[in-house]
């Protein structure tokens, strides 16, 4: 069985997983955190290439809104350590709303 490129990693996949179960609300303002970090570490994506690979890939789960879409392409083109990172950043992130809802 062939994984995805965020199975290759336990706290990637976690984080991933928990960004999928969370609101669309929430699941935003983690693509905005995603991007934004991803940036401020110089990962680079063109928008045509963002662009172009929304159209085509347009099957997963974070492929129904472009601003998920292309935060997973920058997470993805991120280094190891910076993949790690955001993965920590996320999880936090959902477990603290996780503890405020309940």
């Amino acid at each position: 069985m062939q994984k995805r490129w965020y199975d290759l990693d336990p706290t990637l996949s976690l984080a991933v997983s928990l960004m999928e179960k969370a609101d669309e609300k929430v699941q935003l303002e983690c693509a905005y955190h995603i991007i934004d970090k991803a940036k401020d570490y110089g990962v680079k994506i063109t928008d045509s290439d963002l662009s172009e690979a929304f159209n085509y890939l347009f099957r997963r789960w974070y492929d129904k809104n472009k601003q998920l879409h292309d935060a997973f392409e920058y997470l993805k083109a991120s280094p190891y350590d910076v993949q790690l990172g955001l993965a920590f950043d996320i999880i936090e992130k959902l477990d603290d709303k996780d503890k405020k809802q309940s």
